[in-house]
């Protein structure tokens, strides 16, 4: 034992000085990449587990009615549709922004509900656990404009929008399902840009041949996707914006591209359209719940085969926006997220 203890020694008293120490540093480094790589896969799984019970859970979530102080139950995506289109409205410390984009939207809505009798409409205003006045402001748009058509839903905490949109999705009773962003960045009749699109690629389908003559005859039953792009406003941004912000714009779109592949360049826009088949499945398969469920919701409509067209839409940049410095780096793990996820198979896609 004391010549083993004696030869090794030995052996270490050989060594440099320098070469012990980068073996030294090495040895740490590997440890921190081994441990930091355990770290990301546990990550990984938690999610992969929290979306199996949230798939399995019994949704208790209800719409306050500030007019008749009932509880509402929640509708689920999987029921008929009730309503021609659902507005999905993810708002977190909206109070300033949110009563402009409502009040064109509904104005909007309740005019061409006016002209034809069977365009019906709700608006879904998920309150993603604001600390402000939003939950008041838009309790006031229910008891103006009635439950039946405005509702509000309250998480309660702060998921990200991810996580709001998806619940907006979920609780909807339209045929068509849109989402769109609080600030009013993107003109509401724009929908009808998209809505044109869901028809046509409906048709599409139904008179593709070989279709069955039980095929689906609403476009809602026609699994569809439509993303509103502001890609046709890129060389306008390009110029207007600092070098900086253009360099990690261009970096992360990139990234998207390892990640979900070409077909949409403009992930990130804040409107899109989905039928309600799409949404059943989509909706029901996306774990992101911050800032990259777009690029998820691409990546699942490749694996899922539903039909996705990019359309451009009007857009305006609006002041408040919660995007920082910092979210570019949080928006890169969450990439990272999808690509392992999916890639390795420790989330599954179910159909």
């Amino acid at each position: 034992m004391v010549a083993a203890v004696w030869s090794l020694s030995a052996v270490a008293g050989c060594i440099p000085a320098s070469l012990s120490l980068t073996l030294l540093i090495a040895t740490l480094v590997s440890i921190l990449v081994l441990g930091a790589a355990a770290v990301f896969f546990e990550h990984i799984r938690k999610i992969g587990c929290m979306h199996s019970l949230e798939r399995s859970a019994i949704s208790d979530a209800f719409f306050e009615d500030p007019n008749s102080l009932n509880k509402v139950p929640c509708p689920s995506v999987f029921d008929p549709p009730e309503k021609y289109i659902s507005l999905i409205v993810p708002a977190y410390n909206e109070e300033y922004r949110l009563p402009e984009a409502l009040t064109e939207t509904l104005n909007y809505l309740k005019q061409r509900s006016a002209a034809d009798k069977s365009f019906s409409y709700e608006v879904l205003i998920v309150d993603d656990g604001s600390t402000d006045q939003t939950s008041k402001v838009a309790f006031k748009f229910v008891k103006q404009h009635k439950i039946d058509n405005v509702r509000v839903l309250l998480l309660g905490r702060n998921h990200g929008k991810g996580e709001a949109v998806r619940k907006g999705m979920l609780h909807s009773r339209g045929e068509l399902l849109l989402m769109l962003d609080a600030d009013g960045a993107t003109k509401v009749t724009d929908l009808e840009k998209l809505e044109a699109q869901v028809h046509a690629l409906a048709q599409k389908v139904k008179s593709t041949p070989g279709t069955s003559s039980g095929s689906p005859q609403k476009a809602s039953d026609v699994e569809i996707a439509v993303f509103g792009s502001r890609a046709h406003l890129e060389k306008q941004a390009l110029a207007t914006r600092k070098w900086y912000r253009n360099f990690l714009m261009k970096g992360f779109h990139l990234v998207v591209l390892l990640t979900a592949g070409p077909g949409i360049r403009d992930t990130q826009c804040g409107f899109k359209m989905f039928t309600r088949a799409a949404a059943r499945k989509l909706f029901t398969n996306i774990r992101l719940k911050r800032w990259c469920f777009d690029v998820e919701l691409v990546y699942l409509c490749k694996h899922l085969r539903i039909p996705m067209v990019e359309v451009s839409v009007n857009w305006i940049e609006m002041p408040g926006s919660k995007v920082r410095m910092t979210s570019i780096m949080h928006m890169v793990f969450e990439l990272l997220l999808i690509k392992v996820g999916y890639g390795l198979g420790i989330w599954k896609i179910y159909t």
